[in-house]
């Protein structure tokens, strides 16, 4: 598990407090809200699956999944995310299961998942390639990987760590679908990508760079 007093949980736990101003993140603005709800129903199987979101940051998405009737479990190596998430869902009545955990060691469950989702969190990862291998042993058979991410516009002019003391990072500022795709076509039995950037009620914003969702099946 990741130390509690490393940089990079002292990254995201500052984030916290203003992590859902951006519309994507809070998912405030109704439009922006129901618009993701329509794509995870596309994704996931119907409710109730027990559902693994791994770097669920303050929980917007994991409300989401709760408020269509799945099992919930949530984990972040960042306490002050992990607060605001169980925050969110006390306050709509719901339940979810949040703990303080690295998501490349998140907890197993017996049988496994149903599915584990992520997003925008592999190019925070040392070794993306060894998290997706570990990941994909953590669903049952039949399970689906749901990897919502992109590829930053930013990051194409800037390779240096996003935090402060934090190493150097294989896919850091993002990755490309046909990288992410063939780090992980060995390890699933069928594949598929849907192109995200044109989906401005995503973003809440018009978006330039690389985005996506890529559904795998084990």
């Amino acid at each position: 598990m990741t130390d509690p007093r490393s940089p990079i949980t002292a990254f995201w736990d500052a984030a916290a407090a203003t992590f859902d101003d951006e519309p994507d993140h809070g998912l405030r603005h109704p439009a922006t809200h129901a618009a993701w709800a329509a794509r995870l129903r596309d994704w996931l199987p119907d409710p109730p699956a027990h559902v693994l979101d791994v770097g669920c940051g303050t929980g917007s998405l994991s409300l989401l999944l709760a408020q269509q009737g799945h099992h919930v479990t949530g984990v972040d190596l960042a306490p002050r995310m992990i607060a605001h998430a169980r925050a969110k869902l006390a306050a709509t009545g719901l339940d979810a299961d949040f703990r303080i955990a690295d998501a490349t060691d998140p907890p197993q469950r017996t049988g496994g998942y149903d599915v584990l989702l992520s997003r925008h969190l592999v190019w925070t990862l040392p070794d993306p390639h060894a998290a997706l291998r570990h990941w994909v042993t953590l669903l049952r058979p039949g399970g689906t990987l749901l990897l919502i991410e992109g590829r930053w516009h930013e990051a194409d002019d800037d390779s240096s760590p996003y935090a402060p003391g934090a190493q150097p990072l294989p896919w850091n500022g993002g990755v490309r679908s046909r990288d992410l795709a063939a780090a992980l076509r060995p390890h699933v039995t069928e594949l598929s990508t849907t192109p995200l950037s044109g989906d401005e009620l995503l973003w809440g914003r018009p978006v330039r760079d690389e985005r996506y969702a890529m559904v795998a099946r084990v």
